[in-house]
């Protein structure tokens, strides 16, 4: 069964970036090649925050959707329940 995983990622300068995907090492990786999307690769978003995966589709898209409409302050506060350091998720991670 497939997983998606709904993320926030981040860039040096705390620019955040919410995006949705079925294959959450591939994207990672993309993002971090500067690939796969005008937004991500200007803003050098390459740090991973936050995560939520879940096997439905519909699920997914309602949260991504919902945390896109989120204010900055409501985001920071999200990140800050799971991550209050804001270290890279991926750190650990070997992507090539």
């Amino acid at each position: 069964m497939k997983q998606y995983y709904v993320y926030i990622m981040t860039n040096q300068s705390g620019t955040l970036y919410t995006g949705i995907t079925n294959d959450l090492t591939r994207r990672i990786y993309e993002h971090k090649q500067g690939q796969g999307g005008q937004f991500t690769s200007r803003y050098r978003i390459t740090r991973l925050l936050y995560l939520e995966e879940t096997r439905d589709i519909h699920a997914a898209l309602a949260r991504e959707k919902q945390l896109k409409g989120w204010t900055r302050a409501k985001k920071l506060e999200l990140i800050a329940t799971d991550n209050p350091k804001w270290v890279d998720l991926t750190a650990d991670w070997d992507i090539s």
